[in-house]
């Protein structure tokens, strides 16, 4: 049987998302979400999991969001068990561009906690995006367990997710703000700040908590 030109233009597609040029990956991963087939979920969920380019995994993600939710949704919620981190938390990021609030069980605390920062903060994204009504209260004391975590960057991420929730998160902000370690302490105060007013920057945020941490202060005084 002679291979038709579609299935010949799927199968140098499919080939070319392995190139070793970037550029020639990223064409393809184009192509791949501008003409959609069900042939290409697999491979474009393996190769989130290994490509090393940011550019090129956003691309990816892309077109997988151009599939049918029905062929994506079971290969991804397979893939955040991924022993791999990588897999783990493009497919998280994935989930969160598709917003199929079908996939929030997959959420869970261990990928919430996850010890790599990448996969968390991925997480962290994806489940204020994808909490059902009513649930945002167990979501935000879930995230609140993970203050002072990390650098700068990830903490900045934890705190978007966190705002994210509105008023939700009140009530777990303020027990972090009492907590025993000062990094938790510092990190609560300044998503309070943010919550309360979000056209403060964060760096003016951290800075501010550390001096009422430094002082001895809670930031409940007077309340």
């Amino acid at each position: 049987m002679t291979m038709t030109r579609q299935d010949t233009e799927a199968t140098g597609a499919l080939r070319a998302l392995e190139d070793g040029r970037s550029s020639v990956r990223l064409r393809a991963a184009l192509a791949v979400g501008t003409t959609p087939d069900p042939r290409f979920v697999d491979k474009l969920v393996e190769r989130c999991a290994i490509e090393p380019e940011f550019f090129v995994r956003d691309m990816l993600t892309w077109a997988l969001t151009r599939h049918p939710v029905s062929l994506t949704l079971p290969r991804l919620l397979r893939e955040v068990r991924s022993e791999r981190a990588q897999a783990r938390s493009q497919a998280l990021h994935t989930l969160s561009k598709i917003g199929d609030r079908q996939a929030w069980p997959a959420i869970t605390r261990s990928l919430l906690s996850d010890a790599d920062d990448e996969v968390a903060r991925s997480a962290w994204r994806a489940a204020v995006l994808l909490v059902p009504d009513g649930e945002e209260s167990g979501l935000a004391a879930a995230l609140a367990t993970q203050l002072g975590r990390g650098e700068r960057e990830t903490q900045l991420s934890l705190s978007r997710a966190l705002v994210a929730l509105g008023e939700a998160v009140a009530p777990a902000l303020r027990t972090a703000a009492t907590a025993a370690d000062r990094h938790v302490r510092t990190h609560a105060l300044a998503t309070e700040r943010l919550l309360h007013d979000p056209d403060t920057g964060f760096e003016f945020a951290i800075e501010e908590a550390k001096r009422i941490v430094a002082l001895g202060g809670s930031g409940q005084e007077g309340r």
